[in-house]
């Protein structure tokens, strides 16, 4: 079996050091932090979250979507296409990017097809994450072994969208004594075309310091034939930050048997 090392073993020593946050993290997590503070389309503002289907009708009360002061409106789809048809007339939604609606803020998201309608308002006062102290203990480095026959399923992303996600393969870790398999996935983002090596994962702080579902990390480059996990960087999916979002449902073995501090915490409402 070959296991991803712990990289703190690897190439630190001292202690000081250790308990430091890196500066990459450091600007990372304030980046995020303003992100979901200023941002017209924070997760922290969502009210609504719906699949476009064949159309929805949004504005009065009584709508698919009712929006305090907006005329009413329609909203349709015909493959990457999302349009808007109301008293002004017809024009498209530029996909994956915030439009002012009166008060609101709506993005069009989704893949082609299956489009979904992200909708927010803005409030005075938003939360800032919290973090479990940095740890260097739950660093790990080493190969990412190919899946035999990668199959594409579809499953939720951290933004609650419903996305074609194709194997990736799995890393072993050896946290907590124990050699603990974990799968992962490529999961494409349609706003940029890009994809990334995720792992949504559950540990045995969920429900007790961080988000009940579980929660995501990223498995990036660190050298040829090597990747690097870092539980530091785990985050909560949108759905921590409002109900409105659909919660993505733990992947199959994905689960560490031990509480795994690092990384964002969450504390319910």
């Amino acid at each position: 079996m070959i296991r991803l090392a712990p990289l703190a073993a690897l190439c630190l020593s001292s202690t000081t050091l250790l308990a430091q946050l890196p500066a990459d993290l450091a600007r990372e997590r304030a980046a995020y932090a303003e992100w979901l503070a200023t941002a017209a389309n924070s997760p922290y503002l969502a009210v609504a979250q719906q699949p476009i289907g064949p159309g929805l009708r949004i504005g009065p009360a009584g709508s698919d979507l009712p929006l305090e002061g907006v005329p009413e409106q329609r909203i349709t789809q015909q493959g990457a296409i999302v349009a808007l048809e109301g008293p002004g007339g017809r024009r498209v939604l530029p996909r994956h990017r915030p439009v002012t609606l009166g008060r609101f803020t709506v993005v069009a998201g989704g893949t082609p097809g299956r489009g979904v309608l992200a909708v927010f308002a803005p409030r005075e006062h938003r939360e800032t994450p919290a973090y479990y102290p940095h740890s260097p203990t739950v660093v790990f480095e080493g190969p990412l072994v190919p899946a035999d026959t990668p199959r594409t399923l579809r499953i939720l992303a951290p933004d609650g969208v419903d996305v074609e996600a194709t194997e990736a393969g799995t890393v072993v870790v050896p946290i907590g004594g124990v050699a603990t398999s974990l799968r992962v996935m490529r999961i494409p983002d349609p706003g940029t075309g890009e994809s990334e090596l995720e792992i949504f994962f559950r540990d045995g702080t969920n429900g007790r310091g961080t988000y009940p579902a579980g929660r995501f990390v990223s498995l990036v480059p660190a050298g040829p034939g090597r990747w690097r996990l870092d539980f530091n960087r785990a985050r909560n999916p949108f759905c921590a930050y409002s109900t409105a979002y659909a919660c993505p449902a733990p992947w199959r073995g994905n689960a560490i048997p031990i509480p795994v501090e690092a990384g964002e915490r969450y504390e319910a409402k």
